[in-house]
C-alpha cells in the first residue's frame, strides 16, 4: 500500500487522504468543533497532524495556481501511453 508523508514525517495512507478530503468538505470552516470531527473522520490521526496536513494542502494549492508546479501534458483525444 503506498503512502504519502507531511513535512512533520506524519504518514498518511490513501484511505486517510480520501477520509481527510470527505472531511473537509463535510466539515468546513463553520463547524465547531471542526479539526476534532477531521481527526475522527480520518483516524488514527490527532487534531495537530490534521491541521498540519491541511496546511501543507493550502500550500500545494498556492504553488498548483501560481504556476509552481506544471500541470500533466494530457493527450487530446484521451488516451495514454502504455508500456
Amino acid at each position: 500500500m503506498s503512502s504519502t508523508m507531511s513535512s512533520q514525517g506524519s504518514t498518511w495512507t490513501p484511505k486517510q487522504n480520501k477520509a481527510f478530503e470527505t472531511a473537509l468538505a463535510v466539515y468546513d470552516s463553520d463547524t465547531p468543533d471542526r479539526w476534532h470531527n477531521i481527526a475522527k473522520a480520518v483516524g488514527g490521526k490527532t487534531i495537530d497532524e490534521v491541521k498540519k496536513h491541511y496546511e501543507d494542502l493550502l500550500v500545494d494549492v498556492h504553488n498548483i495556481e501560481t504556476g509552481r508546479v506544471p500541470l500533466p501534458k494530457y493527450k487530446k483525444n484521451g488516451t495514454s501511453k502504455t508500456k
